[in-house]
């Protein structure tokens, strides 16, 4: 079957396998209940929302993925999609890399989607997904910026720092996740820069990885609600989001 008639399928691939140093000590950031459910669950459920993900492959911490496999089968998740769980590595870029080797056979697409960004609405995860089907080979959700952004050379923590420049806010987006690719593409950018990861950070965004191809990513409007969880008040902005979803749309 040839390119053109292969039918489209599309999976997400979670990485989870961080420690969310800046939430504070305890379980991995991924696990951090919000609403009384573990932010993974939450995320794992966003992209199933969508009906056009047929597979959601959640990337445990390398000697996490029992418990978390144990985790998900506790909460109900729809039956139509399919849910995996493989032992993450070292860094993001080796975790979406064992992601992207579970995936079934016949996917097509690929969101890569942060855990941490629990709350992304099903429209978001849609536009991501119809914008790759419709010839995009890399597309990601973005927000334009209210704040004005400076460039500076940094200094020390907590010291002053001189400004080198100010971008022109009109161009610039705030980028969110889900990330979504055709999926050759995104095999050929960890391909091709896999040797990142050797320098024991690699890669922080897949998107970044696929423009060093030469390859055009498109953005598509984000979601203010779609913010991701990394800090203690951003709990407290979730916890706030979500109750307001449960109290007005039966969440």
């Amino acid at each position: 079957m040839s390119d053109e008639t292969r039918p489209h399928r599309t999976a997400a691939v979670i990485p989870a396998a961080g420690r969310g140093v800046r939430l504070g000590p305890g379980a991995p950031k991924a696990l951090r209940a919000l609403g009384g459910t573990p932010m993974l669950i939450h995320a794992v459920r966003a992209m199933a929302r969508s009906r056009a993900v047929c597979a959601v492959v959640v990337v445990a911490p390398s000697d996490g993925a029992v418990e978390v496999r144990r985790l998900l089968d506790e909460h109900a998740l729809p039956d139509r999609t399919e849910i995996l769980v493989v032992p993450g590595g070292e860094t993001r870029q080796e975790s979406v890399r064992a992601g992207l080797a579970a995936l079934p056979q016949d996917i097509t697409s690929v969101l890569i989607h942060d855990a941490a960004r629990p709350l992304v609405p099903v429209d978001t995860v849609d536009s991501v997904i119809e914008a790759v089907r419709g010839g995009s080979p890399a597309v990601v959700p973005a927000l334009a910026l209210a704040d004005t952004v400076k460039e500076v050379e940094p200094g020390r923590p907590g010291e002053p720092e001189p400004v080198v420049a100010t971008p022109e806010r009109a161009r610039l987006r705030a980028v969110q996740t889900p990330q979504g690719f055709d999926l050759a593409t995104l095999l050929r950018a960890h391909e091709k820069f896999a040797v990142d990861a050797a320098d024991g950070q690699g890669a922080t965004d897949d998107a970044g990885m696929v423009e060093r191809l030469g390859v055009t990513v498109m953005v598509v409007p984000g979601h203010e609600e779609a913010f991701k969880v990394t800090r203690p008040l951003d709990l407290v902005l979730a916890e706030a989001v979500l109750a307001r979803r449960r109290a007005t749309d039966a969440y």
